[in-house]
């Protein structure tokens, strides 16, 4: 009886794990923006999880929880990584559409559907390049300081 227990306990959270999944893999391939898509990877990084803990739970051992340790560094990598991304495409772009890096793209790789160009057309504007960047003085030499009256020592 406790058997058949732990095999329904077993189905219904692999059940629930490939739903999961499934809804981070429909999100992933159907949206646009880009904070969207983050977020259903890191769903289908759960749903993964969850499978490995109930299939280390019913063999009664840790490797599920061990794994679910290193799926769960590997989505806080790919947290930073996607704010990262999400800085940049909204710093350059001014939305977080993910059309908009199609000039990214390298030579030969199919473009976007000409609705989807048409659409976009007049919201695209021009990058900024890399000499409107802000720079760094190079190191060993010391940058100019403002002279503040209340720094100065009286003499």
């Amino acid at each position: 009886m406790t058997d058949a227990f732990t095999l329904d306990l077993l189905r219904n959270y692999l059940l629930l794990g490939a739903a999961l999944f499934v809804l981070g893999i429909l999100g992933f391939l159907s949206r646009r923006n880009l904070i969207v898509i983050f977020l259903s990877a890191e769903m289908m990084l759960q749903g993964t999880a969850l499978s490995l803990v109930a299939f280390g739970r019913y063999h009664g051992n840790w490797t599920g929880q061990v794994f679910t340790i290193v799926i769960l560094t590997v989505a806080a990598c790919e947290a930073s990584i996607a704010l990262a991304l999400v800085v940049i495409l909204y710093n350059r772009r001014m939305s977080l559409d993910v059309t908009l890096w199609q000039d990214i793209r390298e030579e030969g790789v199919g473009s976007v559907p000409a609705s989807d160009e048409a659409a976009g057309a007049e919201a695209l504007e021009p990058a900024l390049g890399p000499e409107s960047y802000p720079s760094l003085t190079p190191a060993g030499i010391e940058p100019a300081h403002p002279v503040e009256p209340w720094l100065e020592r009286r003499k």
